[in-house]
């Protein structure tokens, strides 16, 4: 178990710029979400922690080695890090006990056997020890995979999208499960997702990227209540954007003031609003235009003076009635235009 530390690091393939001056550390133990949109460098900075690529610039330490630097690549063998794909990349002649035993050559044939049971008991799936990938569920080839990356005891854990492409009842579960491993396991993991409810459920820290930069790093309430942009803001859920000006230290909205007195008056400012934020009562001064079913809640899109914003709400509103409209200040959010 080891802290992941990236410094200033660069990757460009061909012309275009992946990644531009990238900084976080992982610490010794803890979850860490790479979070951003496609595009945004998350798989990239997996594979340059494992040694599959070079980087251009910056350094990459583990557990205070550098493994990756200028004129340094540590070979992926030698570092001792975890790599879950997103495909799992499961050898299929393989039965599941074999593949996660794989890795563990160091060890006799009987030492090695016991840990690939330990592993597939620890992940709930002793019992298919002996079925092959193609006689396994999405879930159980994610957990098989899983457990072949912690056997050989990784310094660190890499997962690329885990949770992806499996139906939000098993994503849960499957989600939930990994991180009782890991936090058995007390490994150090950096996971890559473009799902904020992934990151903000999984992660001890976020790591919010864009376009090959980092927008945040934080804890994921910290990051939640406090984003430091309008990027990172969006990048954790739905929000409200309006343009306007600064007076007096708010910024008006059709929808009521939002605080803005940390920007001069006069400048131009975008407004962020989560759509949790806004409260709705019975009155005056907005109209609900469509309400759709949100669990508990409903997603009720509201229009006042041209301007739809959304709003998240208890299972209430009814089309057409007009509304009155309050902005929590807890999820409102003013940043420089």
């Amino acid at each position: 178990m080891s802290s992941v530390r990236v410094d200033k690091i660069r990757r460009t393939y061909g012309k275009t710029l992946v990644l531009d001056d990238v900084s976080f550390t992982a610490p010794q133990g803890q979850v860490v979400a790479l979070l951003g949109p496609s595009g945004s460098g998350k798989s990239t900075i997996l594979r340059l922690i494992a040694g599959l690529e070079h980087v251009e610039g910056g350094d990459i330490h583990i557990g205070g080695e550098r493994v990756s630097g200028a004129g340094l690549t540590v070979a992926p063998e030698a570092r001792r890090v975890g790599m879950v794909f997103q495909d799992y990349s499961l050898f299929p002649h393989l039965t599941a006990g074999a593949n996660v035993a794989f890795g563990l050559d160091k060890l006799g044939r009987a030492d090695r056997d016991a840990t690939a049971l330990k592993w597939l008991d620890r992940v709930g799936l002793k019992h298919r020890a002996n079925a092959y990938p193609h006689e396994l569920s999405g879930g159980e080839q994610q957990r098989v995979a899983l457990a072949r990356a912690l056997a050989p005891s990784p310094r660190a854990i890499l997962l690329d999208e885990p949770f992806s492409g499996l139906d939000a009842v098993l994503r849960a579960e499957l989600r939930d499960a990994t991180l009782a491993t890991l936090a058995e396991a007390k490994t150090t993991t950096l996971f890559v997702t473009h799902d904020a409810e992934d990151a903000l459920q999984a992660a001890d820290r976020l790591v919010i990227l864009k376009s090959g930069r980092v927008l945040q790093e934080a804890a994921p309430r910290d990051a939640y209540d406090h984003p430091a942009s309008l990027d990172a803001a969006a990048a954790l859920g739905p929000i409200n954007v309006y343009k306007s000006a600064v007076a007096n230290g708010v910024v008006a909205t059709p929808f009521g003031n939002v605080n803005a007195s940390q920007l001069a008056n006069g400048a131009a400012a975008n407004v962020a609003v989560r759509a949790e934020a806004l409260m709705l009562a019975p009155g005056s001064g907005a109209r609900v235009i469509a309400v759709r079913p949100h669990g508990a809640h409903d997603l009720v899109r509201i229009e006042a003076q041209g301007i739809v914003w959304r709003a998240l709400a208890p299972a209430r509103s009814a089309l057409g009635e007009t509304v009155s409209v309050t902005i929590q200040p807890a999820g409102a959010f003013a940043f420089s235009g």
